[in-house]
């Protein structure tokens, strides 16, 4: 990723529940949940900031998860996401996923990590390399909260 600033401000947050469908013949939600409910509090905070057209034009091209704990099958679940790092043309956010209170074990963290996405510009795609990365949109950078460019 290039140099870029720092944005602490920009937060997304969902709460959900592990439902049948996210675990193991155990009920222990799977791994891969965890993108899923990543991605919806990173859906909710591109909706916040009145960035609907954020998700086509920003792949992630780099994901890692510390996965620190189980989460049971009806306990509830908080995810965080939170922007970090803004670029010329990609951006870092960094997640946690907290497991709340379940039977009688106060909440805890379950899963962190982060992420890198890129903006692309569809305009300039070829159909032999794709899409090429763009710098981000200046009401884009306005919306969330970067300032010094």
């Amino acid at each position: 990723m290039e140099p870029g600033h720092e944005v602490p401000v920009a937060v997304g947050s969902t709460r959900s529940r592990v439902e049948w469908i996210d675990t193991d013949a155990a009920g222990i939600y799977h791994n891969s949940t965890v993108v899923r409910w990543v991605e919806a509090a990173e859906a909710e905070l591109m909706r916040a900031r009145g960035l609907s057209g954020y998700f086509p034009a920003a792949p992630r091209v780099r994901y890692e998860v510390d996965f620190l704990a189980p989460l049971f099958f009806g306990q509830e679940v908080v995810t965080t996401v939170t922007v970090v790092r803004v670029g010329r043309s990609s951006m870092r956010l960094e997640f946690e996923v907290w497991g709340e209170e379940h039977d009688g074990r106060p909440a805890y963290v379950a899963a962190r990590g982060a992420y890198v996405t890129v903006h692309l510009d569809r305009s300039s795609a070829d159909h032999g390399t794709g899409a090429a990365a763009a710098p981000w949109p200046a009401d884009w950078l306005e919306r969330l909260g970067v300032t010094g460019r």
